[in-house]
């Protein structure tokens, strides 16, 4: 409705007659307002008297519109109609665009209102396109009613004739893509410019897309047609169409090719070798149908058949040897002889030997008599006797020392106090008043402690000998003598890389020391690590055979060095680590120790540990979760690291495949800025990585190249597998200081670079301009969160310190480590304690306590039968303590963790005392 009008008195009867005179003889609107200056001056006089009103006007009432003109498009030539409808009216025209219009084109009707008896008026006009385009440009054109009553006046709303067209060309149209299956797609479309605006629909194949019908498909409000995971039946031809009230305009047809990466099914079993006696083939092929390659996508890599040479062992028939001599004759007089199927033996399914293997004859002698027969029973029973009280002492014997070992742990392990004695490198303790016979000092070991950096080899005689005194808590070592010496480091690192090189794996290998630790090791074991990366090799005692000597390296691998092919939801959960060389023999599991990102869940993941093979091909080793299949691999997975018992050497990484959509793994939310300014532009970095030290350490070294400086402590995000993408903001930056020069309100990282895990160094960077040299202070904050489809976010909120100046923002040093630890230097728990502590717990204990006890009270005890499967179940237990606490491990704990199974084993061996 337009402004309220203003009210008017009723004029007199001869004032009425005088107005309606003027719009008799002047009709239109200037008669009207003829009219409404003499009913004014009417009003104006101070009459006493009232006369009654025009017939067929209602007296204060104002016009009231029960119809009023709307806005209207043109299309092509076509003329528009606006009507408006009031009561009570005695006069209504249009106004447009400020003029009013002839009376002439105005057609006009009258009725009465039923219910209130109220005259009713309505006028339409026509409005042509010529009309419209004389003020094209100017400004728009409209029109409005104005009625008018005895009262006074009233305007109706105001509505705009405008020219409806629709551009042939779109702004911007869909265009062709090739993309692998269950990746997301993005075909945007603006439609061309047009009034009213276009609305938007999109085509497969001709057939309308009708987002409620399939959840994989919907269209954003800048009407981009989104498919959230490519499948083999979007493989269509996609066109946008725009369409108003006067054309309907196609885009150009985008082609969308959806193809598929063929996979390698699985090996199948090794044939039977080619020859059935000698030197052969076996052979085991695969096929590239898991899945088959469609749509063009790429074939497998690697070899579809792999042959083996093999043995087959020729079967040897047996040969009788020589007869044997005759024995005596018998008392039932006969004698015999006997031959053996050996010269030679059948074996390798060779043929027994035919006939018999003992023969009889009768024979005659003295021995045929019955008194010779009496001797002979004489003698058979003293021999039988003698036999019996032998096994009888045997049995005794045997009896005493079960008692004596079936206890355990002896009086003086069980003694808590001496145990977390004994795990110190020097210790003095007074013995106790009822055993004499207590170790009261116990053994230094320093001697034998240090820090290897150069080679390890035995020698025969040398001046540093290693001594270590035996006492009657701890068992006796053997005799051999071992010498450690030492040799430069930098000279020794050169020639192991030398020796490397001629090695054929060493092609794979990365170049430089700053991702590669290595040593030389004998049966004393030992331990590699590489500096602030979390990742280590543990080489126990006993590993390497005695007598032999083996150089280990240690390597961690950059993403753009090894590829790891990953299908479907598969994404990398820690580096790509090395040990090697491949191939030699290890007579106890190594553990490799590495960080991962998963939060792992057995509803969410499927975790799966790989290994490369000598083909260069990747297999599953293992499936984390499942009781292990295997006794050549175990993987301890606790919340940010994995320790993997290996016996073979090799190439390893852990890879996960998600199983709902709430499975999740950790981010690492870092914020670099250069460390000096001398430009108005300053550079926020923000890096998204995986939650391990690894990656952290290679963006620090690339951020020190660059002389950029960590802003604030890093961030922990959970990204899930919601296929949707991670966004980053800048907020709350004072605008009298700084502006951005992003464009956006926000920067997208695509969901899948991610979450595969092989882009390391995924980042964004905002460009900040200072609006003054002297400015240098910052104050911001920075949003990033993961955009869900219900709309929920999770946030990580970076605030940099109003006060914070460049100069303070520092990146931390970094650790400081020996890269090669050999012997008793790379191990916590003192060699002849832990030697004890194996041969008390290994024996199974009918009451529980032996390792197992061991591996419940520290948390170890996921899978015993892996443990049970070694010749040593206890030396497992306290190899995993090893490399899980090492070097801030707590002896104290673990020597109360074993005091405590000592206390449990008291009871059974005061038992078996009793029993014997």
């Amino acid at each position: 409705m337009g402004a309220r009008p203003r009210r008017r008195r009723a004029p007199a009867a001869s004032s009425a007659a005088a107005a309606a005179a003027v719009v008799a003889a002047a009709p239109g609107p200037l008669g009207a307002l003829l009219a409404a200056a003499l009913l004014a001056a009417a009003g104006a006089q101070q009459s006493a008297t009232v006369a009654t009103p025009v017939s067929g006007a209602s007296p204060d009432l104002l016009p009231r519109f029960l119809l009023e003109p709307e806005d209207v498009y043109i299309v092509k030539n076509k003329p528009v109609s606006l009507a408006c409808r009031a009561t009570p009216a005695t006069q209504i025209y249009f106004k447009c665009n400020g003029e009013w219009v002839h009376q002439g084109d105005h057609v006009t009707q009258h009725s009465t209102d039923r219910s209130t008896g109220l005259p009713v008026m309505e006028v339409r006009i026509e409005i042509t396109r010529q009309q419209v385009e004389k003020i094209f440009g100017l400004e728009e054109y409209w029109c409005q009613c104005v009625a008018w009553s005895s009262s006074g006046t009233t305007k109706s709303q105001k509505a705009f004739v405008r020219i409806a067209y629709l551009r042939k060309n779109f702004e911007q149209e869909p265009t062709a893509r090739e993309v692998s299956i269950e990746q997301g797609i993005v075909l945007p479309c603006r439609p061309p410019e047009g009034i009213p605006p276009a609305e938007v629909e999109w085509l497969r194949n001709e057939e309308l897309v009708d987002p409620a019908l399939d959840a994989n498909v919907y269209v954003t409000p800048e009407h981009s047609l989104v498919l959230r995971q490519a499948r083999l039946a979007d493989t269509a031809n996609y066109t946008c169409v725009a369409k108003n009230i006067v054309a309907r305009r196609r885009s150009a047809s985008a082609a969308i090719t959806v193809y598929v990466n063929g996979g390698w099914s699985t090996w199948t079993q090794w044939s039977g070798c080619s020859t059935s006696c000698g030197r052969g083939w076996q052979k085991r092929s695969r096929t590239c149908t898991n899945p088959t390659p469609l749509n063009g996508g790429a074939f497998c890599e690697g070899q579809n058949v792999q042959k083996s040479a093999c043995t087959t062992l020729c079967p040897v028939d047996g040969a009788w040897s020589e007869w044997s001599k005759w024995s005596v004759c018998g008392t039932e007089c006969t004698h015999w002889r006997s031959r053996e199927c050996s010269e030679p033996a059948p074996r390798n399914g060779g043929q027994e030997c035919h006939g018999a293997e003992l023969e009889t004859r009768n024979c005659t002698s003295e021995l045929c008599s019955p008194a010779a027969q009496g001797a002979e029973d004489m003698a058979l029973y003293v021999g039988l006797i003698a036999v019996a009280v032998c096994l009888v002492l045997l049995l005794l014997v045997g009896v005493l020392v079960y008692c004596r070992k079936k206890g355990g742990l002896d009086a003086d392990v069980a003694d808590s106090s001496i145990l977390t004695a004994g795990f110190q490198p020097v210790s003095i303790k007074p013995s106790k008043a009822d055993n004499p016979s207590l170790l009261t000092i116990q053994p230094d070991l320093s001697t034998a402690t240090m820090t290897y950096q150069g080679s390890l080899c035995p020698r025969q005689d040398g001046p540093a000998k290693l001594q270590l005194p035996n006492g009657h808590l701890l068992s006796p070592l053997g005799a051999g003598r071992h010498t450690l010496h030492h040799s430069s480091p930098a000279a020794e690192g050169a020639d192991f890389v030398a020796r490397l090189s001629t090695q054929s794996y060493f092609r794979s290998l990365p170049r430089g020391n700053t991702n590669m630790a290595y040593g030389t090791f004998n049966f004393l074991g030992g331990r590699l690590m590489i500096p602030n990366t979390g990742i280590s090799l543990l080489i126990p005692p006993d590993a390497i055979p005695r007598g032999k000597i083996y150089e280990v390296y240690l390597t961690l691998h950059k993403h753009e060095e090894v590829r790891l092919p990953l299908a479907g939801c598969q994404t990398l959960l820690s580096p790509i680590v090395s040990c090697g060389p491949p191939g030699v023999l290890l007579t106890r599991p190594a553990i490799l120790a590495m960080g991962h990102c998963v939060e792992a869940s057995a509803e969410n993941w499927s975790l799966r540990l790989k290994k490369q093979s000598c083909e260069g091909t990747w297999e599953d080793v293992l499936q984390l979760g499942a009781e292990p299949c295997t006794e050549l691999y175990y993987c301890q997975l606790e919340a940010q690291a994995c320790y993997i018992f290996t016996e073979q050497l090799g190439r390893f990484a852990l890879v996960g495949e998600s199983l709902s959509m709430a499975a999740s793994k950790r981010l690492k939310l870092v914020l670099f800025a250069p460390a000096a300014c001398p430009s108005l532009e300053y550079n926020i970095r923000v890096y998204c990585l995986s939650d391990t030290q690894d990656a952290l350490k290679e963006v620090i070294q690339l951020e020190k190249q660059m002389g950029g400086q960590l802003i604030g402590a890093p961030r922990v995000l959970h990204f899930k597998d919601s296929y949707h993408n991670l966004r980053l903001s800048i907020h709350d930056m004072p605008s009298s200081l700084w502006k951005s020069k992003l464009l956006a309100s926000y920067q997208e990282i695509p969901f899948y670079h991610i979450w595969s895990g092989l882009q390391p160094y995924l980042h964004c960077t905002f460009t900040l301009e200072r609006l003054s040299p002297s400015t240098c202070e910052l104050a911001c904050k920075i949003w990033i969160w993961q955009v869900e489809g219900d709309g929920q976010s999770f946030t990580i909120n970076f605030n940099i310190a109003k006060d914070t100046r460049f100069s303070d923002w520092l990146v931390p040093d970094s650790e400081v480590g020996s890269p090669a630890l050999v012997g008793p230097s790379a191990f916590k728990i003192p060699f002849l304690i832990r030697q004890k502590i194996i041969s008390s717990l290994d024996t199974p204990c009918a009451r529980g306590a032996d390792w197992r006890t061991l591996a419940q009270k520290l948390n170890l005890d996921s899978h015993l039968s892996f443990y049970a499967s070694k010749p040593s179940p206890t030396a497992m237990i306290l190899n995993l303590w090893e490399a899980r606490h090492f070097p801030n491990g707590n002896l104290s704990q673990l020597a109360a963790a074993v005091a405590e199974v000592g206390k449990q084993d008291g009871a059974l061996f005061a038992v078996s005392e009793a029993e014997c």
